[in-house]
């Protein structure tokens, strides 16, 4: 099992991308906790990882909240003894254009992208310290790469990750903390249901991917395992697009 012994913390890790990571985390051999606002969907995966034969808790998370963060870690640890591996998943989409994004939309998404991910790196790092090292999987997006014609803070939130990713990765390698971001191109999950509703939204989401087809949230979690494994031990401060040749063109 290619996370045997390991004990990972996810944010947003209820549905959609988050719960497909803790799902196969959890086959790899990993203790996962899930933290999450949305805590009935967050129970239920919680019994069903456990009820498969796999170890996993749910704690509450706002991912904007320290003392969230603070509570999140501490029951980590005094259930599982220790932390190895953080993947910063939580987050809120939009889609407005600068001039209409209202000051309260800009820094509700700053909070939950960009602040979220820097109070899971900062409360984690001391546990991973205490462990020997640690993986820190940021889940940041292709909108965090290339300029979006559409949503203007939330790519400003996904720039923010790549970022701090490198920075943690440049502060922490002597630690033997790694970080590194995923870029995400257009995944079939909540955040763009609406752009593929229909027969022709979906056709033409895909006709603007050269692999011709949406991504799939396994898609993602493979690349996520990946970068929580021993299998990347000589990768930190690296950026694995997932996007089926988007940002290629």
């Amino acid at each position: 099992m290619r996370l045997d012994g390991k004990v990972v913390f996810i944010s947003g890790g209820s549905r959609g991308q988050g719960a497909a990571e803790a799902r196969l985390f959890a086959k790899e051999g990993a203790s996962v906790v899930m933290g999450d606002i949305l805590e009935d969907e967050g129970r239920r995966l919680e019994a069903e990882i456990n009820e498969s034969g796999g170890r996993a808790l749910f704690v509450r998370l706002d991912a904007a909240s320290e003392p969230d963060w603070q509570n999140a870690i501490r029951q980590t640890v005094q259930t599982f003894g220790k932390l190895d591996v953080l993947v910063n998943n939580a987050a809120i989409y939009s889609r407005v254009p600068i001039e209409q994004t209202s000051v309260e939309e800009w820094d509700s998404i700053m909070a939950v992208n960009a602040r979220g991910v820097f109070l899971g790196t900062k409360h984690s790092i001391p546990e991973m310290r205490r462990a020997g090292g640690g993986s820190i999987v940021n889940i940041s997006s292709t909108a965090g790469l290339v300029g979006s014609a559409r949503g203007s803070a939330y790519s400003a939130s996904k720039g923010a990750v790549r970022l701090l990713t490198k920075s943690t990765a440049v502060q922490h390698a002597g630690e033997g903390i790694r970080a590194n971001s995923i870029h995400p191109g257009p995944i079939d999950t909540d955040m763009i249901a609406d752009n593929i509703a229909t027969p022709e939204g979906r056709a033409e989401s895909e006709a603007r991917v050269p692999l011709g087809r949406i991504g799939s949230v396994e898609d993602v979690a493979y690349g996520a395992l990946f970068l929580a494994s021993d299998e990347s031990s000589y990768m930190t401060g690296s950026e694995l697009v997932i996007d089926g040749g988007a940002t290629a063109q």
